[in-house]
Protein backbone atom coordinates (compact mmCIF):
# COMPACT_ATOMS: atom_id res chain seq x y z
CA UNK A 1 0.00 0.00 0.00
CA UNK A 2 1.35 3.17 -0.72
CA UNK A 3 0.19 7.06 -0.28
CA UNK A 4 -0.48 9.16 -3.00
CA UNK A 5 -0.25 13.45 -3.05
CA UNK A 6 -2.77 14.83 -5.41
CA UNK A 7 -2.84 18.53 -6.37
CA UNK A 8 -4.18 20.25 -9.33
CA UNK A 9 -5.22 23.77 -11.33
CA UNK A 10 -2.83 25.67 -9.52
CA UNK A 11 -2.65 28.58 -12.38
CA UNK A 12 0.62 29.53 -11.96
CA UNK A 13 0.37 33.19 -12.93
CA UNK A 14 2.93 36.17 -13.16
CA UNK A 15 0.46 38.64 -11.53
CA UNK A 16 0.32 36.30 -8.53
CA UNK A 17 2.79 35.21 -5.65
CA UNK A 18 3.87 31.28 -5.70
CA UNK A 19 3.88 30.97 -1.55
CA UNK A 20 1.43 28.29 -1.78
CA UNK A 21 3.64 26.42 -3.17
CA UNK A 22 6.08 26.77 -1.00
CA UNK A 23 3.38 25.11 2.13
CA UNK A 24 2.56 22.26 -0.23
CA UNK A 25 6.32 21.44 -0.57
CA UNK A 26 6.63 21.61 3.36
CA UNK A 27 3.91 19.34 3.41
CA UNK A 28 5.53 16.83 0.87
CA UNK A 29 8.52 16.89 3.29
CA UNK A 30 6.83 16.22 6.39
CA UNK A 31 4.38 13.70 4.87
CA UNK A 32 6.58 11.70 2.54
CA UNK A 33 4.31 10.26 0.04
CA UNK A 34 5.57 7.78 -2.16
CA UNK A 35 3.54 9.23 -5.25
CA UNK A 36 2.74 12.93 -6.00
CA UNK A 37 0.74 13.70 -9.00
CA UNK A 38 0.45 16.87 -10.36
CA UNK A 39 -3.24 16.91 -12.10
CA UNK A 40 -1.98 19.90 -14.58
CA UNK A 41 -3.08 23.10 -15.33
CA UNK A 42 -0.39 24.80 -13.40
CA UNK A 43 0.95 26.84 -15.68
CA UNK A 44 -2.13 29.17 -16.35
CA UNK A 45 -0.49 30.79 -19.77
CA UNK A 46 -2.59 33.45 -20.53
CA UNK A 47 -0.43 34.68 -23.12
CA UNK A 48 -2.14 32.01 -25.27
CA UNK A 49 -5.62 31.95 -24.78
CA UNK A 50 -5.69 34.43 -27.62
CA UNK A 51 -3.02 33.39 -29.69
CA UNK A 52 -5.17 33.39 -32.63
CA UNK A 53 -5.79 36.83 -32.67
CA UNK A 54 -2.12 37.97 -32.35
CA UNK A 55 1.25 37.85 -33.65
CA UNK A 56 4.35 35.81 -32.47
CA UNK A 57 6.00 39.37 -31.03
CA UNK A 58 2.83 39.86 -29.58
CA UNK A 59 2.44 36.39 -27.32
CA UNK A 60 6.17 36.51 -26.84
CA UNK A 61 5.81 39.41 -24.94
CA UNK A 62 4.14 37.80 -21.78
CA UNK A 63 4.67 34.60 -22.96
CA UNK A 64 7.92 34.22 -21.15
CA UNK A 65 6.18 35.92 -17.70
CA UNK A 66 4.25 32.45 -18.28
CA UNK A 67 6.97 30.48 -18.02
CA UNK A 68 8.74 32.14 -15.51
CA UNK A 69 5.94 32.02 -13.00
CA UNK A 70 5.08 28.13 -13.63
CA UNK A 71 8.80 27.39 -13.41
CA UNK A 72 8.95 29.32 -9.98
CA UNK A 73 5.93 27.48 -9.20
CA UNK A 74 7.80 24.00 -9.07
CA UNK A 75 11.58 25.58 -8.08
CA UNK A 76 9.31 26.44 -4.74
CA UNK A 77 7.08 23.35 -4.83
CA UNK A 78 10.59 21.17 -4.55
CA UNK A 79 13.06 22.91 -2.99
CA UNK A 80 12.66 21.81 0.55
CA UNK A 81 12.65 18.13 -1.19
CA UNK A 82 15.93 18.61 -2.68
CA UNK A 83 17.92 19.90 -0.30
CA UNK A 84 16.58 16.92 2.32
CA UNK A 85 18.57 13.85 2.27
CA UNK A 86 15.57 12.49 2.22
CA UNK A 87 14.54 9.46 -1.33
CA UNK A 88 12.10 12.17 -3.55
CA UNK A 89 8.35 10.58 -4.32
CA UNK A 90 7.77 9.55 -7.58
CA UNK A 91 6.03 12.59 -9.20
CA UNK A 92 4.52 12.20 -12.10
CA UNK A 93 2.75 15.08 -14.14
CA UNK A 94 -0.65 15.64 -16.07
CA UNK A 95 -0.69 17.95 -19.03
CA UNK A 96 -3.64 20.23 -18.65
CA UNK A 97 -5.64 22.39 -20.88
CA UNK A 98 -3.66 25.07 -20.21
CA UNK A 99 -0.79 23.57 -20.94
CA UNK A 100 -2.03 22.14 -24.07
CA UNK A 101 -2.41 25.40 -25.15
CA UNK A 102 1.21 25.85 -26.52
CA UNK A 103 -0.02 22.46 -28.82
CA UNK A 104 -3.14 24.73 -29.98
CA UNK A 105 -1.41 27.49 -30.70
CA UNK A 106 1.11 25.61 -32.91
CA UNK A 107 -1.11 24.17 -34.96
CA UNK A 108 -3.94 27.40 -35.55
CA UNK A 109 0.15 29.23 -36.41
CA UNK A 110 2.74 27.22 -37.15
CA UNK A 111 5.16 30.11 -37.36
CA UNK A 112 5.57 30.09 -33.84
CA UNK A 113 7.21 27.12 -34.11
CA UNK A 114 10.61 27.95 -31.58
CA UNK A 115 8.88 30.33 -29.75
CA UNK A 116 6.70 28.19 -27.82
CA UNK A 117 7.80 24.63 -26.71
CA UNK A 118 6.96 22.28 -23.50
CA UNK A 119 10.31 22.44 -22.92
CA UNK A 120 10.23 25.84 -21.72
CA UNK A 121 7.86 23.88 -18.87
CA UNK A 122 11.49 22.09 -17.77
CA UNK A 123 9.19 19.46 -17.04
CA UNK A 124 11.71 16.51 -17.33
CA UNK A 125 13.86 18.46 -14.44
CA UNK A 126 10.61 18.17 -11.53
CA UNK A 127 8.99 14.53 -12.74
CA UNK A 128 9.67 11.30 -13.62
CA UNK A 129 6.84 10.62 -15.83
CA UNK A 130 4.65 13.53 -17.66
CA UNK A 131 1.29 12.43 -19.11
CA UNK A 132 0.44 14.26 -22.44
CA UNK A 133 -2.51 14.61 -24.42
CA UNK A 134 -3.91 11.62 -26.28
CA UNK A 135 -5.37 13.38 -29.22
CA UNK A 136 -7.82 16.16 -28.07
CA UNK A 137 -7.87 14.70 -24.93
CA UNK A 138 -6.00 14.40 -21.85
CA UNK A 139 -3.97 11.10 -21.15
CA UNK A 140 -4.55 8.37 -18.56
CA UNK A 141 -2.01 6.74 -16.06
CA UNK A 142 -2.94 4.01 -14.02
CA UNK A 143 -1.43 4.01 -10.14
CA UNK A 144 -2.13 1.68 -7.62
CA UNK A 145 -5.58 0.62 -9.43
CA UNK A 146 -6.29 4.67 -9.41
CA UNK A 147 -6.53 6.07 -13.08
CA UNK A 148 -6.03 9.57 -12.99
CA UNK A 149 -6.61 12.84 -15.88
CA UNK A 150 -6.60 16.21 -16.05
CA UNK A 151 -10.22 15.14 -17.10
CA UNK A 152 -12.22 12.65 -17.97
CA UNK A 153 -14.47 12.83 -20.30
CA UNK A 154 -18.05 11.41 -21.79
CA UNK A 155 -19.95 10.30 -24.90
CA UNK A 156 -18.85 10.41 -28.33
CA UNK A 157 -17.87 14.93 -28.42
CA UNK A 158 -14.92 14.51 -25.81
CA UNK A 159 -16.53 16.46 -23.33
CA UNK A 160 -15.23 16.48 -20.21
CA UNK A 161 -17.18 15.00 -17.22
CA UNK A 162 -19.31 17.61 -15.44
CA UNK A 163 -22.53 18.38 -13.51
CA UNK A 164 -23.83 18.28 -9.99
CA UNK A 165 -22.50 14.66 -9.45
CA UNK A 166 -19.62 14.53 -11.48
CA UNK A 167 -17.61 12.10 -9.38
CA UNK A 168 -20.39 9.60 -9.43
CA UNK A 169 -20.55 9.71 -12.82
CA UNK A 170 -16.71 8.93 -13.38
CA UNK A 171 -17.80 6.20 -11.60
CA UNK A 172 -20.74 4.96 -13.23
CA UNK A 173 -18.71 5.80 -16.87
CA UNK A 174 -15.38 4.01 -16.21
CA UNK A 175 -15.97 1.53 -13.50
CA UNK A 176 -12.87 2.27 -12.04
CA UNK A 177 -11.69 4.51 -9.23
CA UNK A 178 -11.04 7.22 -11.17
CA UNK A 179 -9.31 10.92 -10.22
CA UNK A 180 -9.07 13.88 -11.80
CA UNK A 181 -9.47 17.85 -11.92
CA UNK A 182 -10.77 20.72 -14.25
CA UNK A 183 -13.55 21.77 -12.67
CA UNK A 184 -12.46 23.33 -9.13
CA UNK A 185 -14.76 21.88 -7.31
CA UNK A 186 -14.03 19.11 -5.00
CA UNK A 187 -16.30 16.14 -5.49
CA UNK A 188 -15.97 12.70 -4.05
CA UNK A 189 -18.08 9.82 -4.55
CA UNK A 190 -17.77 6.20 -3.00
CA UNK A 191 -18.86 2.89 -4.64
CA UNK A 192 -18.20 -0.36 -5.20
CA UNK A 193 -18.15 -2.92 -7.96
CA UNK A 194 -19.74 -6.62 -8.70
CA UNK A 195 -17.22 -8.19 -6.89
CA UNK A 196 -17.81 -5.71 -3.66
CA UNK A 197 -14.37 -4.06 -3.92
CA UNK A 198 -14.46 -0.06 -2.86
CA UNK A 199 -13.97 2.23 -5.35
CA UNK A 200 -13.74 5.91 -5.17
CA UNK A 201 -14.67 8.66 -7.91
CA UNK A 202 -12.81 12.21 -7.50
CA UNK A 203 -13.03 15.70 -8.36
CA UNK A 204 -9.93 17.19 -7.13
CA UNK A 205 -9.99 20.89 -5.77
CA UNK A 206 -7.59 24.20 -7.36
CA UNK A 207 -4.53 24.54 -5.88
CA UNK A 208 -5.23 28.51 -6.38
CA UNK A 209 -5.42 31.36 -3.82
CA UNK A 210 -6.55 33.93 -5.55
CA UNK A 211 -9.20 35.49 -7.57
CA UNK A 212 -9.69 34.90 -11.49
CA UNK A 213 -10.53 38.05 -13.35
CA UNK A 214 -12.46 35.11 -16.33
CA UNK A 215 -14.33 33.03 -14.23
CA UNK A 216 -16.97 35.36 -12.14
CA UNK A 217 -19.15 34.25 -9.77
CA UNK A 218 -18.86 30.39 -10.19
CA UNK A 219 -15.42 30.80 -8.30
CA UNK A 220 -17.39 31.36 -5.24
CA UNK A 221 -17.90 27.37 -5.72
CA UNK A 222 -14.75 26.40 -6.02
CA UNK A 223 -12.17 24.51 -3.60
CA UNK A 224 -8.79 25.22 -3.04
CA UNK A 225 -6.76 22.71 -1.56
CA UNK A 226 -5.43 19.39 -2.12
CA UNK A 227 -5.90 15.42 -1.69
CA UNK A 228 -3.76 12.78 0.69
CA UNK A 229 -4.89 9.51 -0.36
CA UNK A 230 -3.56 6.90 2.07
CA UNK A 231 -3.29 3.13 1.98
CA UNK A 232 -4.16 3.38 -1.81
CA UNK A 233 -3.94 -0.48 -3.42
CA UNK A 234 -6.01 -1.73 -6.11
CA UNK A 235 -8.02 1.35 -6.63
CA UNK A 236 -8.99 1.77 -3.05
CA UNK A 237 -7.66 4.60 -0.64
CA UNK A 238 -8.45 6.72 2.37
CA UNK A 239 -9.03 9.92 0.93
CA UNK A 240 -8.26 13.64 2.92
CA UNK A 241 -9.09 17.26 1.88
CA UNK A 242 -6.29 19.67 3.10
CA UNK A 243 -7.43 23.26 2.21
CA UNK A 244 -4.86 25.94 1.37
CA UNK A 245 -5.81 27.52 4.37
CA UNK A 246 -4.61 25.08 6.54
CA UNK A 247 -1.40 24.69 4.61
CA UNK A 248 -0.65 28.92 5.24
CA UNK A 249 -1.72 27.83 8.73
CA UNK A 250 0.99 25.59 9.40
CA UNK A 251 3.45 25.99 7.27
CA UNK A 252 2.98 30.32 6.42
Amino acid sequence: MSTHLFFTDAHAHYEHRNDRAIWLGELIHELRPDVVIDGGDTADMPSLSGYDKGTRAAVGRTYHKDIEAHNDFQDKLWQRSRHSKKKLPRRVRLIGNHEQRIDRALDAAPTLEGTVSYKDLLLDQYYDTVIHYNGNTPGVIDIDGVLYSHYFTSGNMGRPVGGEHSAYTLLAKKHRSCTQGHSHILNLHPGKDASGKELWGLIGPAFMDYKCDWAGQPQEQWHHGVIIKRNVEKGHYSPQYVSIEELKKKYG
